[in-house]
């Protein structure tokens, strides 16, 4: 964060001081919102949440160094009081960006948003200093906390904006406003709120709505293999690129193709050059998120070959996101349990089926530990019973189904399917999973865990960790 003091952070929130000596007094750490991150410098921000009111830890932050308090209220300590603590950290992100003038790289999309996030930061560090959200910060309150690491050093900012609803993006990019917006897909995520792909489309289209128009620079990265996607370009004033493998992609893939370890390679193909891409990342979704992130390198000026050699040394950099480990006694598990969604748990599924054919033929079995997908209303039991079906059809060996109604939908699809019987089980909760897991595991078993963020199933890749392990690169290598 660029230095502001007390009386300008007050000026830019509409805020009001209290107990504050010296308003000159400077922010020079970061912007924190967990007392336990406070270094000296820095600005509290407290929000009331549903397990504990930051407000209550405003004299401990003090004590470990921070500057001032921002808050709804006072809090006896230095503090600027505002109406609301999350449009204030809006304003101050919103004045922060203006006055750096960094090249500001926004995406959205129904899933991808945080791997893609990881390999655009590694892509855009090779040119220059690149600040980005660890995770999935990509709200009202995580956007401009990210926004606020930027410095004058920053060279480009990259950030990731969610939607609950229309009007959400429209809204995070008035506060970081971005000169690159990609958008990645339109899929099935959150079909309950929304109510439709359409509505989906509506919403993350907003994104490049709000660019600036071509001539002032602004760039729209387009998925021409979504459809959704694609119709977005008449959404926009500014100047369209599309990333895919449709042959008239400006930046696409050319001769996709697995590795027995489930990792993709294909060749890169820009309108400045091509190159060989052997990435370390298991999926072939992962392409796509590869071709958005070199669409948007390349707009910022880095050579073909360049962007190759980058995409194939990039890692996971977020974590539960196909965190691929295997443990000393040769059991390899897949922690995806982050989140999940029809498209995504799609995508797991046939990475795991990718692996899987290398670990059969070793003796070894696949297994996909699965649990709700959250979000989906009147579209969920449709939805369990398909991945439930796909995984039979994707000839994936075991089946473990965790949780209630929706975990048995998925059992149900599995068993409907026809040809399975004992392949699949339903379990009532994490527990009973690692319990039946740690029974039946045996060398040479890869099990994939994956699940909405809600359901925990992180729990059962934790306890199936537990003890000696390395990862998948130390043990074995990615193929290049």
């Amino acid at each position: 964060m660029i230095p502001l003091s007390l009386a300008e952070i007050a000026a830019l929130t509409g805020g009001r001081q209290h107990d504050i000596t010296d308003p000159d007094a400077r922010v020079t750490g970061p912007v924190v919102i967990d007392s336990r991150q406070v270094g000296p410098g820095a600005l509290f921000a407290a929000f009331a949440g549903e397990r504990a009111d930051g407000h209550d830890f405003a004299a401990a932050a003090i004590e470990a160094g921070a500057v001032a308090v921002l808050a709804s209220r006072p809090v006896g300590v230095p503090a600027v009081v505002v109406d609301d603590v999350t449009r204030a950290l809006g304003a101050l992100a919103r004045h922060l960006v203006q006055t750096l003038g960094t090249h500001v790289v926004a995406m959205t999309g129904s899933s991808g948003k945080t791997s893609t996030k990881d390999l655009i930061a590694q892509l855009l560090q090779r040119l220059g200093p690149t600040v980005w959200p660890e995770g999935s910060q990509n709200n009202e309150i995580g956007l401009p906390l990210t926004a606020l690491r930027a410095d004058e050093s920053t060279r480009h900012l990259v950030l990731e904006m969610g939607a609950r609803g229309i009007g959400h993006i429209r809204y995070l990019t008035e506060l970081t406003p971005p000169r690159i917006g990609v958008v990645l897909n339109v899929g099935t995520a959150h079909l309950g709120e929304f109510g439709g792909r359409e509505q989906i489309a509506q919403a993350k289209g907003e994104l490049v709505e709000n660019l600036p128009a071509a001539d002032d620079g602004g760039v729209a990265v387009l998925n021409a293999d979504d459809p959704y996607v694609r119709a977005m370009a008449s959404r926009t004033r500014a100047r369209v690129v599309f990333f895919g493998e449709d042959p008239e992609a400006d930046v696409r893939a050319e001769n996709v193709r697995l590795s027995d370890r489930g990792t993709p390679a294909f060749t890169l193909h820009t309108p400045t050059g091509c190159g060989d891409v052997t990435m370390r990342l298991y999926g072939e979704h992962h392409v796509s998120n590869a071709l958005a992130a070199a669409a948007v390198a390349h707009q910022l000026g880095m050579p073909a070959g360049d962007i190759a050699d980058a995409l194939s040394s990039a890692s996971t950099l977020s974590r539960w996101r196909m965190e691929v480990t295997e443990r000393a006694d040769g059991v390899t598990v897949v922690n995806d349990a982050y989140n999940a969604n029809p498209d995504s748990m799609r995508a797991a599924l046939r990475a795991l089926s990718a692996m899987g054919q290398a670990v059969k033929a070793r003796g070894g079995r696949t297994w996909a530990v699965l649990g709700e997908m959250a979000e989906l209303g009147d579209d969920s039991l449709a939805e369990h019973d398909a991945i439930g079906r796909l995984a039979v059809r994707l000839n994936v060996s075991k089946l473990v189904a965790v949780g209630g109604r929706e975990a048995a939908w998925l059992d149900m699809g599995a068993k409907n399917e026809g040809s399975w019987g004992e392949e699949s089980v339903h379990v009532s909760d994490t527990e009973a999973a690692v319990d039946l897991l740690r029974s039946q595991l045996r060398a040479g078993d890869v099990v994939l865990v994956k699940a909405s963020r809600s359901v925990g199933l992180e729990k059962v890749a934790a306890a199936l960790l537990e003890g000696g392990t390395t990862s998948a690169h130390e043990a074995g290598g990615a193929a290049r």
